[in-house]
């Protein structure tokens, strides 16, 4: 094996002293009068190569063995022997940057310079600061809306407005099937409001809201092309979901939206010619509602729907298909983007930030989290239904005690059919408070938010009991936000396994440190790192073995935002 400079590197298998033992070559490399056209030999050169994202490189046989060269002239498939002063080319390696992973038309079409997306963590957890932070960098935050009371989303809506001075942000809609009102009325005040893009979570249908906010402000183009206001990036787990989304809006909701007055005759004529969403993100297995599915099955298989559905349907616009969940390193994001994966979006990374509205405690924690310290439990906006969101499980207890209270609802009629122990035990080191006790704050919480939830409950008792315990799992959450140290064992951090992965990947190195993990700088180094390890493969697939590399976080500046384009013009 040949010898660089201390270190080794091997071509197709083999060790290398000679040039003449080079088989395979893929062409000739001539030398110029550049000084970058000199070859280098050794490991660190070759490395040094690759993080120099913007310079193509090539990969010579000298007779120290290979070399390389970030200049000259690669000749692919042109003999060496037949060139003079030429050397065999044993691969060449062309430049990559950021802003080129992906699909272009999505940065074109939302003004962005990455196609790199903070995904909309709800209570706020994907804050204001968050998303104003990725605008400033060159990508694309959504606000964490879900859970959160009309007036703190209007007051979030002001603030973005205010600071990201035109770039591109959006806000999450959820849907809420235990509270459909307060999902039509925060479509209303993103109509207000003229939020022009938003983030569609937890549909297993379409609603009414949903296709409201899509469809209101559609118009025709002098070129006869339908003009689009509102965007919507739509986030599924399931193909029969994302069918939804990839198809019009159905026919019977519109009549339904034009008989109430919330969309004209004419959005509702154009609607049926418009699929639902502009982007779709197969969510994979994630932190929060997730379906814990393997993103190597679920984005290819949502890529070729859509090619089915778009072929069927023939409408001109190829919906963008995105990848979320296990991107919590360089590799995962390289991974989804040669999948086909127009943009990466992530979450639980964002979740350890800086710019995060959570707590300090919350951050320390995920910082010690590897891949296995997440769980299963029941989620509290579909409590009864059984639908489970995951979860940190080190450091908590919040995942056996919520199965806990998802075992006795659906076990017993009421609370007052609870075993008395399993009652007692409840009341003392879950709930810290008698039943009553918890009655009295649901009571005051939906007098105001949704007094049809306290008339429901005094019909049935099963009821009742779910919301008390309901209380738990909505208080675990905020109680995590807030970093209340009394609650530790009771806090319920949305997490998924990408954390052990970031935690890997940033090991020994600054941004190993939680006050030192700024969402611009994660953002920059997961986009760089997934170009270097794209490059770093193709090199491999030349046949040029470098050994172990990965890329190190470092202080990158953020990438800065493209003007933001017209954002009523359909790409």
């Amino acid at each position: 094996m040949a010898s660089l400079g201390g270190e080794r590197i091997r071509y197709r298998g083999r060790p290398l002293d000679e040039p003449h033992q080079m088989l395979n070559t893929h062409g000739a490399w001539v030398p110029t009068d550049s000084p970058r056209s000199e070859p280098r030999c050794g490991r660190a050169a070759v490395i040094e190569a690759l993080e120099c994202l913007d310079r193509p490189f090539s990969i010579v046989a000298t007779a120290s063995g290979p070399a390389v060269t970030t200049g000259g002239r690669a000749l692919i498939g042109d003999p060496a022997e037949e060139l003079p002063g030429a050397l065999p080319l044993l691969a060449h390696v062309p430049a990559l940057t950021p802003d080129q992973l992906g699909d272009p038309s999505f940065q074109r079409t939302y003004g962005v310079r990455v196609g790199y997306v903070g995904g909309a963590m709800a209570n706020g957890i994907a804050s204001e600061a968050l998303v104003v932070a990725l605008a400033r960098a060159g990508a694309l935050g959504f606000f964490g809306a879900a859970g959160l009371s009309l007036p703190r989303i209007e007051a979030a809506i002001e603030q973005i407005k205010a600071s990201v001075g035109g770039l591109p942000w959006g806000s999450n809609l959820i849907h809420s099937p235990a509270d459909p009102q307060h999902e039509q009325q925060t479509v209303e005040l993103y109509l207000q409001h003229g939020v022009t893009t938003v983030s569609a979570s937890a549909y297993m249908s379409l609603t009414p809201p949903v296709v409201q906010y899509r469809v209101t402000g559609l118009s025709r183009g002098p070129d006869g092309a339908v003009r689009v206001r509102n965007r919507l990036l739509a986030k599924v787990s399931r193909p029969e979901v994302a069918e939804r989304f990839l198809r019009p809006a159905p026919a019977r909701m519109l009549a339904e939206l034009v008989a109430a007055g919330r969309i004209t005759t004419r959005e509702a004529e154009l609607a049926a010619e418009l699929p639902m969403a502009d982007d779709l993100t197969a969510e994979a297995d994630s932190g929060g509602h997730t379906d814990n599915r393997p993103l190597p099955v679920l984005l290819p298989l949502l890529i070729h729907l859509r090619d089915r559905v778009g072929a069927e349907i023939g409408h001109p616009h190829r919906i963008r298909i995105g990848a979320a969940g296990g991107i919590g390193a360089p590799e995962a994001a390289a991974a989804a983007f040669a999948m086909g994966a127009a943009y990466v979006l992530t979450g639980t990374i964002h979740q350890a930030t800086v710019e995060a509205g959570t707590s300090d405690l919350v951050r320390e924690m995920l910082a010690s989290a590897s891949m296995a310290d997440v769980a299963m439990a029941p989620a509290s906006d579909m409590f009864e239904g059984g639908v489970q969101l995951q979860v940190l499980k080190r450091g908590t207890l919040f995942p056996q005690r919520a199965r806990l209270l998802y075992a006795l609802y659906r076990d017993h009629g009421s609370l007052e059919e609870l075993p008395p122990a399993d009652a007692e035990a409840v009341q003392r080191t879950v709930l810290r408070a008698s039943f009553d006790e918890i009655w009295a704050q649901c009571v005051a919480f939906f007098s105001e938010r949704d007094p049809t939830q306290l008339a429901r409950a005094g019909a049935d008792p099963k009821h009742r009991m779910a919301l008390i315990f309901r209380w738990y799992l909505g208080r675990s959450s905020r109680w995590a936000i807030a970093g209340d140290a009394g609650r530790r064992t009771d806090l319920q951090i949305w997490c998924g396994p990408a954390i052990g992965a970031f935690n890997d990947w940033t090991r020994d190195t600054f941004l190993a440190d939680p006050r030192q993990r700024h969402v611009d700088v994660v953002a920059a180094n997961l986009m760089a790192g997934a170009a270097f390890h794209t490059r770093a493969v193709g090199l491999a697939a030349a046949g040029v073995d470098v050994g172990p590399i990965r890329w190190r976080p470092r202080a990158l500046a953020p990438a800065s935002p493209q003007p933001p384009r017209e954002p009523h013009v359909r790409s």
